[in-house]
Parts: structure tokens; C-alpha cells; sequence
């Protein structure tokens, strides 16, 4: 059997489909380019933006153009939001929900191969397995309201996943999953269920199977990964501090951390010397207080404000690398007017000046409360402020790099070459280039930048 995978979204997804991927081959199929003709399409889609849902169902569609007798399987956090309408698209054959990942590998491979059973625990798609099997997964949750607080129709665990390296150097490591939020705009509560996460003992089990494959840089992903630890009753520090002593990885990064649990402990432990780079992915979303209240943001600017000086403080030191803040902005909310978009502009230019701003414009998704109000910002007037925002990421990000001339850095090289060039990244996740040297690929170099 033939199967080819298409993946929209964020890094979680791309941890799920690789991990997909692992499960049909242990059961003997063949992973072909999404292009070619296969048995199978498995599309890990997002829904985050309309125009996410709107590539998804494009992607469906192509797919069944390539083969209209092909299956297709269709997953991630659109599966679970339409499920319905999904299915009524041609080609459609199963959806697989939040709660039906796991089932993902062994549903699809005993109905189309019922030779290749994969009965055994140890061969299912989920890279983490306790001694009982696969780790459970948790039910989503109906959308209601964010006082609901009931957690007994939840599982305790989610599904362990990890990408097989990118570029052969860097990989995806899943470590939480859900989100109990319930931010007045976004939909992950509803379409990833609710806070939980997978034992410490399992991500490390996750991790030095990524060390075997050669890999020496780690992502730790997860929805709100910081909230490490809600489901196991452990701590997002003892996380850290036991992947640090996972022989053969050589670096970690972590992804996309709120601000309110960037705790002083964790920044200290990290400045003490460890593996953990000089590197936070934070969302901000607005740097108004007005609109991080309304929407439901579990902080403000001044608390967003402490928690940047602090690790700066701990982390950097004069004639060394800064820290690269990478920050999520969120543009056009409703009830943004001109002066409360001045204020989150003003926030980064002067206050925060990050190394990249991560800019998305509002999208009114339904079934969330900020879709609901009134004070909707026009499409043209987000369009012009996404533009102010990414002319003030090229110069806040020229201006960091700029700052490193003639400090020295370590470089991890990649793999691939382009016009006789090969790049990689600095602790601190500045991309640099030098002419390609097989014998560098997958290597640690310090340099002078």
C-alpha cells in the first residue's frame, strides 16, 4: 500500500504527521511525494484562519484529482471542528477527531492490509506507551463557555509524537497538548481539548530516540507548553531539567511559551549552563492592556514587560549573544482601534524591541466569542497595519543581527544546498551562510560572526 502525506499548520502538526508517517512504514507501506499516485492522502489540517480551512479543502481536492480512487484520511484540527463537512467532500473516507489520533495507524492499516496488524503496542503511531499501552487520549471538549471547568470526561495523557529531524539536525518534539485558556478569539481549546500533557519519563524515552536517529537539536512543542505538568502533577522545570541529560542532543529550544509561565526558577536554571539556547518563542498578541483584558489574555503589558528584562538580565552579558525574542501579534482584533494598535506598536518598537515579530492578522472564527462582537476591524485596515508591523520586524531584526558582528557564535549546519551554499543557525537562532562542505552537515561550529 502507497500512502502520501500533506500537513498544514503548526509544528505540533508536523510531529504528528512524522510520527504517522513511522507507524505506516512499521506496517510495511510505502511513503510516496504527495504528488504522485497513492492508495491513501492523510491530510493533517489547521484551522486557526478561514484561509487554513480553505487550503485544507483545497488540498482534499487536489488530492482526490490526482487519484480518484484513493482514500482520503483526514485529520488535525479542522477534522475536528467540521467533521460533517468534511466527510461531504469527494474522496473523503474517514476523519479523524482530537480524540482519534492514536486510532489513526491501526484503523486505517488493518481495513486496507489486514496483514500488517499492528496489534502490537509497540509498533502503534504513538511514540510514548506506558506498560498498559498507548497513552490515552483526551475527549474534546464541547464548546461552551470558559467557566466550564469539568475534567472527568478527560483523559489523563495525549498522544506522544515527534518529527524524524529537519534537515536531519533539528526535530520536533511534542510535550503538551490542549490549552485551558479559552482566549476570547481562538479555537484550540474547542479543536485540541482542554490542558494535558505526556509524562516526563515518556518525553524523555521520546528524546533519546531522537538522539539514536542522529539529531542534535530539539523544539519542544505544545499548544501552551508551558503548562507543562497540568495532567501528571509534574513541573515544566523538571521536564527541562531531565531532557537536559539526554546524551546526543546537543541543543534545546523551547516553542511558543506564555509569558505569565516563564517563571524566574526556569530562566535561572537555564542561565546557570545548560543545553537551552538563548531562544523564546513568546506570545504577546497585543500590546494593549485594553485588549489583552477583553479577550482574556492571563497577563498584561507590565507583567510581559518584567518577564523579557528578567531573562535579559539573567541571560545576557556585554560582549556575548542577546537572547532572540521571537513574538506573536495578533492584528485587528475587534475593538482595535487606531490608538490601541499605536499602543502595541509603540509597546515593541520602544519598550520590547524583539528580534522578530510574528504578525497574523485577526480571523473571526466561529463558535468563539470575539467572533460575535460588533466592533469588527475592516480587512483593509488590518491589511495596512500588518504591513506597519512587519516594516518595524525587518528593522528590529536587522538591528539584531547587526549587534552581532565580530561576536563568536556556534552554528549547527544543515543539510541541504542551494547555489553552492549551505546555512544554519546560532544559538540564538540567527541564520548564517557559508559555501557547502558535506563534512560540516549535522556539525557544530563555532564562528566569528
Amino acid at each position: 500500500m502507497k500512502i502520501a502525506f500533506n500537513t498544514l499548520g503548526c509544528k505540533l502538526n508536523y510531529a504528528e504527521t512524522a510520527t504517522y508517517e513511522r507507524g505506516f512504514m512499521a506496517a510495511g507501506w510505502e511513503v510516496v511525494p504527495w504528488t504522485a499516485p497513492a492508495d491513501v492522502y492523510l491530510i493533517n489540517t489547521c484551522a486557526v484562519t478561514e484561509t487554513a480551512e480553505k487550503k485544507s479543502r483545497n488540498l482534499i481536492r487536489r488530492a482526490h484529482k490526482t487519484a480518484p480512487e484513493a482514500r482520503i484520511v483526514v485529520t488535525g484540527c479542522y477534522a475536528e471542528l467540521r467533521k460533517e463537512q468534511l466527510l461531504s467532500i469527494d474522496g473523503v473516507w474517514k476523519v479523524f477527531g482530537a480524540n482519534e489520533k492514536q486510532q489513526i495507524v491501526p484503523t486505517v492499516a488493518e481495513v486496507l492490509s489486514p496483514e500488517s496488524s499492528l496489534r502490537d503496542p509497540s509498533r502503534l503511531p504513538c511514540s510514548a506507551s506506558t506498560s498498559s499501552g498507548p497513552l490515552p487520549l483526551m475527549r474534546p471538549r464541547v464548546a461552551t463557555d470558559s467557566g466550564d471547568n469539568t475534567s472527568s470526561t478527560y483523559g489523563t495523557f495525549t498522544f506522544g509524537a515527534y518529527s524524524s529531524g529537519e534537515e536531519r539536525t533539528r526535530a520536533f518534539l511534542k510535550v503538551q497538548d490542549g490549552c485551558d485558556n479559552f482566549c476570547a478569539y481562538c479555537t484550540v481549546p474547542y479543536a485540541r481539548g482542554r490542558s494535558r500533557n505526556i509524562p516526563i519519563c515518556e518525553v524523555v524515552k521520546m528524546a533519546r530516540h531522537i538522539a539514536a536517529e542522529g539529531v542534535k537539536e530539539v523544539v519542544l512543542t505544545g499548544v501552551n507548553t508551558g503548562d507543562f505538568g497540568r495532567s501528571s502533577g509534574e513541573s515544566f522545570l523538571d521536564l527541562l531539567k531531565a531532557l537536559n541529560e539526554v546524551e546526543g542532543i546537543e541543543r534545546y529550544r523551547i516553542s511558543s511559551i506564555e509569558p505569565n509561565l516563564i517563571t524566574p526558577e526556569i530562566v535561572d536554571w537555564i542561565a546557570s549552563g545548560t543545553k537551552f539556547q538563548r531562544h523564546f518563542h513568546i506570545p504577546l498578541q497585543s500590546g494593549s492592556d485594553t485588549l489583552l483584558k477583553r479577550v482574556g489574555r492571563r497577563y498584561d503589558t507590565a507583567l510581559f514587560a518584567a518577564r523579557i528584562d528578567y531573562i535579559r538580565q539573567r541571560l545576557e552579558r556585554p560582549g556575548e549573544p542577546r537572547v532572540f525574542f521571537g513574538i506573536d501579534v495578533i492584528v485587528g482584533l475587534p475593538g482595535e482601534t487606531e490608538e490601541l494598535f499605536q499602543e502595541t506598536y509603540t509597546f515593541l518598537k520602544e519598550r520590547i524591541r524583539p528580534a522578530f515579530i510574528h504578525v497574523f492578522p485577526y480571523s473571526r472564527r466561529p463558535g468563539t466569542k470575539a467572533a460575535e462582537w460588533k466592533d469588527q476591524v475592516q480587512d483593509r485596515i488590518k491589511t495596512e497595519r500588518v504591513a506597519r508591523l512587519e516594516a518595524l520586524c525587518r528593522e528590529l531584526h536587522t538591528e539584531f543581527v547587526q549587534a552581532h558582528k565580530g561576536l563568536h557564535e556556534t552554528v549547527l549546519w544543515e543539510s541541504s544546498e542551494k547555489d553552492g551554499l549551505m546555512a544554519g543557525y546560532t544559538g540564538n537562532y540567527i541564520r548564517v551562510e557559508r559555501p557547502y562542505d558535506a563534512a560540516r552537515v549535522n556539525q557544530l561550529e563555532e564562528i566569528v560572526l
